[in-house]
């Protein structure tokens, strides 16, 4: 068995990605990728079981990256406000910082593969967000809402936001552009919904 190279792991998990955002998952196999990558099929198999084991890795890693990203200077124990500006930039940073690997989870999470996510994001990032919820709920710094309905409110603007940003364009504006201080204000608006 031939030994692992860490940059033929990281070109093979970077070259899934970029075909599966531009052909999506039915235009991906493993000899098409072996042959972008520059490598045997023979190599693939040393990293992953399967095009199945392939894909659920790619998603998984994606998935982890980005949420280590957003958990950067933040705390369940930070203060309402404070914890979702931090949130906020930190996620609005990755997306801008790894537009592939944005295209590549929005394509996955409409997929089988993005159960095992789910279930992961659940178990590690979904806690410490529902501790930062009951601990702003104690200071009565935000009102008792079901998660799903906070992630929504919390989230969703922040989402669309970035949407116009990389489209470049909004409803009525071609040339949206999303600065700090249309943040700043969206987040307000945001935080002031969610105070009880």
């Amino acid at each position: 068995m031939r030994p692992r190279d860490e940059h033929k792991e990281l070109l093979i998990r970077q070259k899934a990605i970029e075909m599966i955002v531009k052909e999506g998952l039915d235009g991906f196999g493993v000899n098409k990728l072996a042959k972008a990558a520059g490598v045997s099929p023979a190599t693939i198999y040393i990293y992953h079981k399967d095009k199945e084991d392939l894909i659920t890795n790619l998603c998984i890693g994606v998935a982890e990256k980005m949420m280590a990203f957003s958990l950067r200077n933040f705390s369940p124990d930070m203060d309402f406000a404070a914890g979702l500006k931090v949130q906020w930039h930190n996620r609005l940073h990755y997306f801008l910082e790894n537009p592939l690997d944005m295209e590549f989870i929005e394509i996955m999470r409409y997929t089988n593969f993005y159960e095992k996510v789910s279930q992961m994001v659940t178990a590690n990032f979904g806690s410490v967000l529902r501790q930062f919820m009951r601990n702003a709920e104690e200071k009565q710094q935000l009102v008792p809402l079901p998660f799903e309905v906070y992630w929504s409110v919390a989230y969703a603007p922040l989402y669309q936001l970035i949407k116009f940003h990389t489209e470049g364009n909004s409803y009525v504006n071609s040339s949206f552009v999303l600065d700090d201080q249309l943040l700043e204000k969206a987040l307000q608006l945001v935080i002031k919904a969610l105070k009880p």
